[in-house]
């Protein structure tokens, strides 16, 4: 994309009128690749001040808020930080209408972007800022912020949702190991059930695990190209492609591999039963995030016994990575918010937060060896290392068929975990699910 569009090469030594920005570049990259280039940003703007909302609050704003100082502290601009929780829609919709939309605001949804976007309430990225996208970040992440042709997002942070999380002590007793593809997975998961453990615990109750689960298992076996096509119905529930996705999920979840009682049973319970004082099972799927539930179950310890890796390939599919994130967009067209939008596509604010923990930046250019440990380093290298990103597909589908429980995707899900001999029936159930929503 943008193929009419200059590519400029920067480096991190940026001028803004007489005011230097204090930081240094870094080569990005785990193994001292990487790219970034210098961002050549004009102008004082000290006396002005600038409003950026975002959903983080407690340690995440404080560390967000340590970015924008840096940002202030090269350039004299105040920055004022304003967390609307989880009524990002709501609280930006009233903004507007009260005609005081921020500068910047960080959304975390993909469809709010471009329903912005339609709607002329976002401005598109210069092309200063544009160009350090392109060079910073993969083609996934340009795609999720155009709407139109237009490029109008800056990604900050993202979310892993292709890890497969053990308990170490649990694998070396039965003799498991990490797998390499599928059949491999559930070899080793039935390792773990002849050692008296269930090879992996799923939290059914509700249906977004299992969302997860089936997106990563497609994104596999039919390709980002029908990825994206099913996400936006353009082909139906019924299409060849979710059979046999759903005939893999079946592979597993039809046998005794699995931890009974999942559909009664938490997401954050289910990691309590691998990784609890009293393991019951040996793994446990889903996102970055486990690591959170993992210390704050507090038994067992991250990169020490509880390790992960990532989802398997199956059909010797490519490295892919299914995952979230937060995405910066620009409401006023004017320097200093321009300013702010290109430091936020530079390695450099990423590098604020990332030594703090809790930040895995989907740009490319960011310097690994600053993540402050093994896991969350291993974490961002498979996410930009990945050949394919595809974004949390029930996300960026209408809530009524993604997003709601008792019904949609969830529900079809659940019902499917509780009976996977049924694939035509999901299928079927899936596509009316979706006629009506869409």
């Amino acid at each position: 994309m943008f193929a009419n569009r200059t590519r400029r090469v920067l480096t991190v030594a940026g001028v803004l009128g007489a005011t230097a920005i204090a930081v240094t570049a870094c080569s990005g990259g785990s193994e001292g690749g990487g790219g970034g280039g210098e961002v050549d940003i004009e102008g004082d703007f000290s006396g002005q001040t600038l409003s950026v909302v975002a959903a983080w609050s407690g340690a995440e704003q404080e560390n967000f808020e340590a970015v924008l100082q840096a940002f202030e502290d090269a350039t004299g601009a105040t920055v004022n930080y304003t967390s609307f929780g989880d009524n990002g829609p709501t609280y930006i919709q009233g903004q507007l209408e009260g005609g005081t939309p921020p500068n910047v605001a960080v959304i975390g949804q993909p469809a709010l972007l471009q329903s912005l976007a339609s709607d002329g309430a976002i401005q598109p990225l210069s092309d200063e800022t544009a160009a350090l996208v392109e060079e910073n970040y993969s083609e996934s992440w340009v795609d999720l912020g155009t709407v139109e042709d237009e490029l109008y997002g800056v990604w900050f942070k993202a979310a892993h949702k292709s890890t497969v999380w053990y308990n170490a002590d649990v694998y070396d007793e039965a003799g498991a190991t990490e797998p390499e593809d599928w059949d491999g997975f559930l070899d080793q998961l039935q390792l773990l059930t002849d050692a008296g453990y269930a090879g992996i615990s799923v939290g059914a109750d509700v249906g977004w695990p299992l969302t997860d689960w089936f997106e990563n298992v497609y994104l596999r076996t039919a390709g980002p190209e029908k990825y994206d096509q099913l996400t936006n119905h353009e082909i139906p529930w019924t299409d060849p492609s979710v059979e046999e996705a759903l005939e893999v999920l079946a592979t597993l979840w039809g046998t005794d591999l699995v931890q009974s009682g999942g559909d009664q049973r938490t997401f954050p319970e289910s990691v309590t039963e691998v990784f609890g004082a009293d393991p019951q099972a040996g793994t446990v799927f889903e996102g970055d995030f486990v690591a959170g539930n993992i210390t704050s179950d507090g038994n067992s310890v991250v990169g020490e016994n509880a390790l992960f890796y990532e989802f398997p390939s199956i059909n010797d599919s490519a490295p892919s990575v299914v995952g979230g994130g937060d995405v910066a967009v620009a409401f006023t067209d004017d320097e200093a918010t321009d300013a702010l939008m290109q430091y936020l596509a530079s390695p450099e604010a990423a590098e604020v937060w990332v030594p703090n923990g809790g930040l895995t930046s989907p740009n490319n250019a960011v310097d690994t060896s600053l993540y402050p440990d093994d896991i969350s380093r291993q974490i961002a290298e498979s996410l930009t290392g990945a050949e394919t990103f595809r974004f949390d597909m029930s996300d960026l589908t209408p809530s009524a068929f993604g997003g709601t429980q008792g019904q949609g995707f969830w529900q079809e899900m659940i019902s499917f975990y509780q009976d996977p001999d049924d694939v035509e029936g999901t299928m079927q159930r899936l596509e009316d699910a979706a006629a009506s929503a869409y």
